[in-house]
């Protein structure tokens, strides 16, 4: 079986899972440049990688037409050429739109959906999306429930499984009482907000507690004797981190999804996580694993904040295992099934 993905925005839980494909089948990437922001590495192992700049609209279809695929995975609509090409296949085999945003009913979406008959409805088979926020979106624009999967996002919990299994002892002996942020510095995902949080929690009342922060960006970077800035780092580099850091922090305002919370649970991290970020559904149970607040509200990031800081080991080491469970329910393994199981 020959699967093609036209994707944009290449990361490396997507590369995981597409290594974990092609134990199976002969996969094919067509790729947008790497994004500067986030300039992974990636290691491709039996992939099929095609640069999409190094083609125009005809030769890239005459590749694809080489190709002969049996399946299409098509990363949203956003890409003319790639819908071009979906539309030749469409009815002749599965062809699959992956969609992470959720439905928030504003202008836009309800445009598209008034419009999706003729521009997705007539291109796709199939919806592929990450949860159930997602699929109520995918329902709005016209696929049917049984044309509709979930569990799109996986992250590499062969790795991030390998780091809770290194590193639990020592975190059961002397949980770190380090939060760690891993993510862009922009407005978005609350990077600001939870700085201030952090900051006047220890203006209060100073605790041992640090805040760790992975990412780059347009924000600048907040100086604090007890937050450090480590800029982007590379997946393979994050070892040392995850040793010394024990509950993940994210604030977004804005997440349609979220991969980073699926790695850190995956990790064993208690989650602190707002209400816009799409991964909470699966990965936090209140109280259990981790606390929610609302995005935005440095008042209510404060309170989650000092729950943690409040904990005990014992009780947050608790939080760290139940978050690696619950990180089980999505692994690359089962998007390969879920793939694979998609027919017309």
């Amino acid at each position: 079986m020959k699967i093609l993905f036209l994707y944009t925005e290449l990361a490396d839980y997507t590369i995981a899972c597409c290594h974990e494909l092609a134990k199976q089948a002969e996969v094919h990437i067509v790729r947008w440049p790497v994004n500067k922001e986030a300039p992974f590495q990636f290691e491709f192992r039996n992939l099929n990688i095609y640069s999409k700049q190094d083609f125009d609209q005809k030769t890239l279809k005459e590749k694809i037409n080489s190709i002969r695929p049996d399946k299409i995975i098509c990363s949203g609509w956003i890409d003319k050429d790639y819908l071009q090409i979906v539309s030749t296949y469409y009815k002749k085999i599965p062809t699959i739109i992956a969609l992470d945003t959720q439905w928030r009913g504003n202008l836009k979406q309800r445009l598209a959906c008034l419009l999706s008959r003729f521009l997705i409805l007539n291109r796709f088979s199939h919806a592929w999306v990450p949860g159930n926020r997602q699929k109520e979106y995918a329902l709005k624009l016209g696929f049917k429930s049984q044309q509709i999967s979930v569990g799109f996002y996986s992250c590499d919990t062969d790795r991030f499984n390998a780091y809770y299994e290194e590193f639990k002892n020592k975190k059961q002996l002397n949980f770190p009482k380090r939060f760690l942020f891993v993510g862009r510095y922009y407005d978005f995902k609350g990077i600001s907000e939870l700085w201030k949080a952090f900051i006047e929690l220890q203006n209060e009342s100073e605790s041992e507690w640090e805040l760790w922060c992975c990412g780059t960006g347009t924000i600048s970077a907040v100086e604090h004797k007890k937050i450090k800035h480590f800029g982007f780092v590379q997946p393979a580099a994050l070892k040392e981190i995850i040793s010394e850091t024990g509950v993940f922090v994210l604030p977004s305002n804005f997440e349609p999804w979220g991969v980073v919370v699926h790695e850190y649970a995956s990790a064993g991290y208690p989650l602190l996580l707002s209400n816009a970020v799409g991964a909470k559904e699966d990965f936090l149970n209140e109280n259990e694993n981790g606390y929610s607040f609302q995005s935005q509200n440095v008042a209510q990031l404060k309170i989650a904040l000092k729950k943690i800081i409040n904990s005990s080991d014992k009780e947050l080491f608790l939080m760290a295992e139940t978050s690696h469970r619950l990180a089980q329910a999505i692994t690359p393994n089962k998007w390969v099934k879920n793939l694979l199981n998609m027919k017309l």
